[in-house]
């Protein structure tokens, strides 16, 4: 099926870097829409990076526009993060999510058909 499996996060200081993988449980399922959502306590979950892996285009959520790169290893089917110059704000629980065809349409950060277990980010002051 499509479920999806992250790994990667972990605690950093202000300033640190982590990357994030996210790679389909079965590994021949393969999603063309993939993204990074978020959600920090008391908070709504919210986009953060998509892409589409058949062209590999991608968007940003504007708070991490030129400190993450979302990216993808089409041989490895694998997904990732690289989340730079982390700031205390970006501290949630990451949630990678798939789906064939949100990305075609003008919304990326719509409706998702398959998610993971989610992978926590904390970052200190």
């Amino acid at each position: 099926q499509g479920e999806l499996v992250e790994s990667g996060g972990g605690s950093v200081q202000a300033g640190g870097s982590l990357r994030l993988s996210c790679t389909p449980a079965d590994f021949d399922w393969r999603h063309n829409c993939m993204a990074w959502f978020r959600q920090a306590p008391g908070k709504e979950r919210e986009g953060v990076a998509a892409i589409r892996i058949s062209v590999g285009s991608t968007i940003y959520a504007d708070s991490v526009k030129g400190r993450f790169t979302i990216s993808r290893d089409k041989p490895k089917n694998t997904v990732f993060l690289q989340l730079n110059s982390l700031k205390p704000e970006d501290t949630a629980m990451y949630y990678c999510a798939g789906d064939s065809r949100v990305c075609l349409g003008d919304n990326w950060w719509g409706t998702y058909s398959y998610w993971g277990q989610g992978t926590q980010v904390t970052v200190s002051s």
